[in-house]
Formats: C-alpha cells, sequence, structure tokens
C-alpha cells in the first residue's frame, strides 16, 4: 500500500490528529499536511481530484509530525516531531492501515 495513502487513512480513523510530513518527491523536498483523510503540498500545487496522490508511491519520506488537530499555523500543537516512517509503522498499524 502506498504510504500516502496509508498516512490519508490514519487520520480518518484518527480526525483529532494531523500530519505534517517532509519528503522528496522526484528529487523536489516537498511538506504535506494530511488531516481527516487528505493531503495538501504546502511547497507545490495540489491537484483538485483528491483520488490524486499528493505523496506517490516512489515518494521518500523523511519525517513525520504528528500534531494536534484543528491545525493551526500560527500555533501548532506539536505531539510528535521528526518520526521517521519506521517510527510511525506501528501506529498505523495499532491504528489498522
Amino acid at each position: 500500500m502506498i504510504p500516502g495513502f496509508r498516512l490519508e487513512q490514519f487520520t480518518l480513523r484518527r480526525p483529532q490528529l494531523v500530519l505534517l510530513v517532509q519528503a522528496v518527491v522526484e528529487g523536489e523536498a516537498d511538506e504535506v499536511l494530511i488531516f481527516r483523510g487528505f493531503s495538501s503540498s504546502l511547497m507545490h500545487p495540489t491537484a483538485a481530484d483528491p483520488d490524486v496522490p499528493v505523496l506517490p508511491g516512489n515518494a521518500v519520506i523523511k519525517t513525520i509530525d504528528i500534531m494536534a488537530g484543528p491545525y493551526n499555523p500560527a500555533t501548532p500543537q506539536y505531539l510528535h516531531r521528526g518520526l521517521a516512517w519506521t517510527d510511525v509503522l506501528p501506529l498505523l498499524e495499532a491504528a489498522g492501515v
């Protein structure tokens, strides 16, 4: 399963959480915000079609921050910062995604 899709599914099951993902997509850095099953790039245009993945299967996930929602960029409420993909896998598995 594509990591971006798994993260979206995770936020559907944990709607009180917001994920901020630092990734490299096709050689370019990107920051992606994931909340309630939807992804949005903070650095590049996001497709209007929600079925087009913001984080494709070939994306390299650098770090994931977990925040309490709703997201307020002026005062983000970090719960965990700088998690590696391997750190997040047990959380995804516990959520059934």
